[in-house]
């Protein structure tokens, strides 16, 4: 699937990860980033345009512009993560087939700027790359075991566990704070501690020094929870929307009235607008619900 992405953008976007992957030493690196600075950020009307440019006429050139203006954020992105082992110009090309993919179902109508969305993406290449990286063994194979490898240190500060083994009572607490279940916390701080190289010896040889994974907190909102509640959201108003036009005219009208509107109709306002009792409205506004729940459920769990 990353072949035919790539394969399916302009070439020199896909030079672009060429680039990044030929970024071995330092002076390569300070080169690219230099490069990648001297192209003009694009503003938000730019952005759009290009986007919808690429989206409607497949133009490469829109294409081309669009990804290039972004490449500086996967830089950023990928310095987030210089502390896991991983050589910088290898987290700089996977974020850059982040960025790719991202550009392929960016959509410009769902009212978000393209870097939001792509951050989402290019972090998702980076996570995969430091993953497949850290063991022989794969290390992340769940969502949930993903979000504790790169906060578990976060979260043990936060909560005061100084402790490598930890008891079954903070292993509680992390899973609480993480929101994921005990076993995920329990496997993958096994995992983690099990390394040849532990994240948790220090730094440098002197009794000052902190260790590695104290210096990898990310404070930052999680782009992936915020991307996929943006999803949702949307997803949820076009389902309503959808199947609200559906319903009866009167039946829709009073359901908007009693649920959809602040503050809502009272039932005697409604029943001397349609000229019906009050028992009548309460029982249209019902059946208008339970018809709007059951085609929303039919076709989310079709």
């Amino acid at each position: 699937m990353k072949k035919q992405i790539k394969n399916a953008l302009p070439a020199t976007t896909n030079t672009s990860i060429v680039a990044a992957r030929g970024v071995s030493d330092e002076n390569s690196l300070n080169q690219y980033i230099q490069t990648i600075q001297k192209i003009p950020i694009l503003t938000a009307e730019e952005e759009y345009e290009y986007a919808n440019q690429w989206v409607k006429n497949h133009d490469n050139i829109a294409a081309e512009k669009l990804v290039a203006s972004h490449l500086r954020l996967v830089v950023s992105v990928a310095y987030d993560f210089k502390n896991y082992g991983v050589p910088m110009g290898e987290l700089i090309a996977s974020g850059n087939m982040g960025l790719m993919q991202a550009l392929q179902k960016f959509d410009p109508e769902k009212g978000f700027r393209f870097s939001t969305y792509a951050m989402f993406w290019i972090k998702a290449e980076i996570y995969e790359t430091i993953l497949d990286n850290w063991s022989i063994v794969k290390i992340g194979t769940s969502a949930n075991q993903k979000r504790v490898f790169f906060n578990l240190a976060r979260a043990k500060r936060a909560l005061g566990i100084m402790d490598n083994n930890m008891s079954d009572e903070q292993t509680r607490q992390v899973a609480e704070y993480l929101d994921v279940p005990e076993n995920d916390v329990k496997r993958m701080a096994t995992r983690i501690s099990a390394r040849d190289v532990s994240l948790n010896a220090p730094m440098r040889n002197d009794e000052e020094s902190t260790d590695v994974l104290s210096n990898m907190a990310d404070t930052r909102e999680n782009i992936a929870n915020t991307v996929e509640n943006m999803e949702m959201r949307r997803l949820g108003y076009d389902l309503l929307k959808k199947h609200l036009a559906e319903l009866p005219e009167r039946d829709r009208e009073i359901l908007k009235a009693r649920r959809l509107t602040e503050p809502a109709l009272t039932l005697e306002a409604l029943a001397q607008k349609y000229g019906i009792s009050r028992e009548r409205v309460r029982q249209i506004e019902e059946r208008a619900f339970a018809r709007l729940r059951d085609a929303i459920l039919q076709e989310t769990q079709g």
